[in-house]
């Protein structure tokens, strides 16, 4: 049996539902011969850790413990009294997480990144000079300035992250450059909140009605602007970018926001922007879908990456593509290379939710077995 040392930073939804994963799939991985022993968990104030961790774990009733107590918004540090880990706080918690970062030296050790701060960065670089393996829920540290990221990638094969939750579309591309195939475009709907906003202002019904009940159906961020800025987008767009070789940083790239600067959180109040702001926005939308609908087209919200540009906005898309045949929430990428010139290699599923982003998280920590004694 395999053992691989799994250290989670971030317990939030993601990270609940990754240990729930494990925990679950326990007999499932001992028939393939793999034991994930988590060693330690930690979020951006307490740490939970074995007294051992090249030879303890946190048993499975305890990973579920920390599940409830997080679910329940309480502390880690609720877990002190348990007799099973050592328990950190404040300052002390990176220190720690840093020494058990030292420990991969000799036995290799999983850093799994489901938190969503960009100020993990830092340490995700120091325990990539141990030796670690770096597993990333969490897009942030690879959208992070050349030189950091530059480091972060150092080492590919001890790298491994996704975009559009559990679908596969870094592990295609992988493939695609690996073979020597040059990809010369890329296209893609990467958010599912603005991918069903699009498709329903298509069906006729007007923007501020269709962010509203997006809001209300719990499919926007508390503040609707979050997705409606584009800057999620602009992260995973930058990302793919960068594994294509373009060096480049957020603010080279065009971000188109579909909400204007005077509409800004630091200037409208949030029930003034849904109430008041919104319905402003409906006549621009539906010209721009009326003007599409004439060249046979319609309007998706796309990140578009090819060789003179990384833009993200709003575009005009055939309707038989796979792109203008999207309906609700799915994420879909077209790749277009050598191979895939005229058929784009098409990868399209649920692009979002803690459940399909855990799952694909789990597969890329296995994915990495091989690299551990």
């Amino acid at each position: 049996m395999k053992n691989l040392p799994v250290f989670l930073m971030g317990s939030g939804g993601v990270g609940r539902q990754l240990l729930q994963h494990i925990v679950s799939c326990r007999s499932l991985h001992a028939k393939q011969g793999v034991h994930l022993r988590v060693v330690g968990v930690c979020d951006s104030k307490s740490l939970v850790v074995v007294a051992d961790v090249l030879t303890a774990e946190l048993d499975d009733s305890f990973l579920l413990e920390v599940c409830r107590v997080k679910s329940n918004g309480s502390s880690l540090q609720t877990l002190a009294n348990s007799g099973v880990c050592q328990v950190f706080s404040g300052p002390e918690v990176i220190r720690k997480v840093i020494d058990i970062g030292r420990l991969g030296k000799s036995t290799g050790l999983a850093f799994v990144d489901c938190s969503a701060s960009a100020e993990t960065i830092g340490v995700l670089n120091q325990v990539v000079d141990f030796g670690c393996c770096v597993v990333l829920a969490n897009k942030k540290p690879l959208t992070v300035q050349m030189e950091d990221y530059d480091k972060l990638v150092s080492h590919p094969r001890r790298l491994r992250h996704a975009v559009g939750a559990g679908l596969p579309v870094i592990a295609s591309l992988n493939r695609i450059i690996s073979s020597g195939d040059p990809v010369n475009r890329d296209i893609g709907s990467l958010s599912g909140t603005l991918g069903y906003v699009m498709s329903e202002v298509e069906d006729g019904t007007p923007f501020s009605q269709v962010v509203n009940a997006a809001k209300s159906h719990g499919y926007t961020e508390p503040d609707p602007r979050d997705d409606l800025g584009g800057m999620d987008v602009a992260r995973k767009a930058l990302i793919l970018a960068r594994l294509l070789g373009r060096r480049l940083n957020l603010d080279n790239m065009k971000i188109e926001s579909l909400y204007p600067e005077e509409m800004g959180p630091d200037v409208m109040p949030l029930e003034d922007f849904l109430v008041n702001g919104l319905p402003l926005l409906d006549q621009k939308i539906e010209d721009r879908i009326k003007q599409a609908s004439a060249n046979g087209n319609v309007l998706r919200y796309v990140c578009l990456i090819d060789d003179a540009r990384c833009e993200v906005g709003i575009q005009e898309v055939p309707k038989d593509s796979a792109l203008g045949r999207l309906r609700g929430s799915d994420n879909v990428v077209e790749i277009y290379s050598r191979c895939y010139e005229k058929q784009p290699l098409v990868i399209q599923g649920a692009g979002a939710g803690n459940d399909t982003t855990a799952a694909g998280v789990l597969a890329d920590i296995l994915d990495i077995q091989d690299l551990f004694p």
